[in-house]
């Protein structure tokens, strides 16, 4: 029997479609959700941390490390995130992909890290107003990993995609800030009209990217 599980943050809304998955209550899309740049959060997705002398060794769910701090792989729904020289961290971003981490150089962090998506248009309008942050630096390729401060709490960014008017950015810190996080993320956003979005909209948003 599945524990119940709790994501650190409360999105405004009314979901349209929801499901239960292993314990968590995942919203797949909430009425009214098309169209203008949406919020989804990503909290139950699972994720790890993954530290080691010989980092190079591991390669996760059939994936090599990047090589450089700062660089990000993404694969079927897995992104790797290159942290230091002996530390990354892995989410999974679909559900369809098996686990693959019983080495115990990897340490669990799902329930302790709020992850949000920012997609569509104007997202980089919206957290141009709470972080300095260069997601617009070209000679970045996506996906690419940034550390610092949004909305003065410290995180993990990774920039998915990106273009003129619109793209994909996830966002990771810890769970204790997620209240205020959403909050200043939601303010910010609001001369965009955004709005919350399920796990559809950021499945949609993967379909693009893949291409």
């Amino acid at each position: 029997m599945n524990c119940e599980r709790r994501s650190p943050v409360t999105l405004p809304g009314r979901p349209a479609r929801s499901e239960k998955r292993d314990g968590w209550n995942v919203v797949l899309e909430y009425e009214g959700e098309s169209g203008g740049p949406l919020l989804i959060d990503l909290s139950h997705g699972r994720k790890w941390d993954l530290q080691d002398v010989d980092i190079a060794r591991f390669k996760p769910f059939g994936m090599s490390i990047p090589d450089d701090p700062g660089q990000s792989r993404l694969e079927n729904g897995i992104l790797i995130n290159r942290m230091g020289r002996t530390q990354a961290s892995i989410w999974r971003l679909s559900e369809q992909v098996p686990d693959d981490t019983a080495d115990p150089a990897f340490t669990e962090t799902t329930e302790g890290q709020l992850l949000l998506a920012l997609a569509g248009p104007n997202i980089f309008s919206i957290t141009e107003k709470l972080t300095s942050l260069e997601f617009d630096d070209s000679s970045k390729v996506t996906p690419f990993l940034l550390f610092g401060p949004f909305s003065h709490v410290p995180c993990q960014t990774v920039v998915l995609s990106r273009s003129k008017r619109d793209g994909v950015l996830l966002l990771a810190c810890s769970r204790g800030y997620g209240r205020d996080m959403t909050h200043a993320i939601l303010e910010a956003g609001r001369e965009f009209r955004l709005k919350p979005g399920g796990e559809n909209g950021f499945a949609a948003a993967m379909k693009e990217i893949a291409g």
